[in-house]
């Protein structure tokens, strides 16, 4: 395992709500990073944003490691949740709250009304 690795798995491990993204959390860099982040802060949930755009081995390095290859990507309590799309439509269900609930993670809001 790398350094980048072993760093990326111990950020993953150590962080309940762990989101790496391009830019940060009060300063998104693109449209879908910024869709997650609008969900989380609207859930009211804490989590740690991580910039992939200050390292490139950061940024490829994370799509090595969940074998996925798009930025964002969501890890709650060290699992691969899913990117942009997949947060969007779980919040939609509700099924991003109910999993973050079902970690112990509060999750304030419920989901808009269709």
């Amino acid at each position: 395992m790398s350094d980048v690795s072993a760093w990326i798995d111990h950020e993953v491990k150590s962080n309940d709500v762990l989101l790496f993204m391009k830019g940060t959390p009060a300063f998104p860099q693109c449209g879908f990073s910024g869709q997650v982040v609008q969900i989380l802060d609207y859930l009211g949930i804490d989590y740690k944003g991580v910039n992939v755009l200050e390292n490139m081995e950061v940024r490829e390095g994370i799509k090595t490691y969940s074998n996925w290859p798009t930025i964002p990507q969501l890890y709650v309590k060290g699992e691969f949740v899913g990117g942009c799309d997949i947060i969007r439509e779980m919040f939609q269900d509700g099924e991003l709250q109910s999993l973050m609930t079902k970690n112990g993670i509060e999750a304030g809001a419920a989901p808009p009304a269709a």
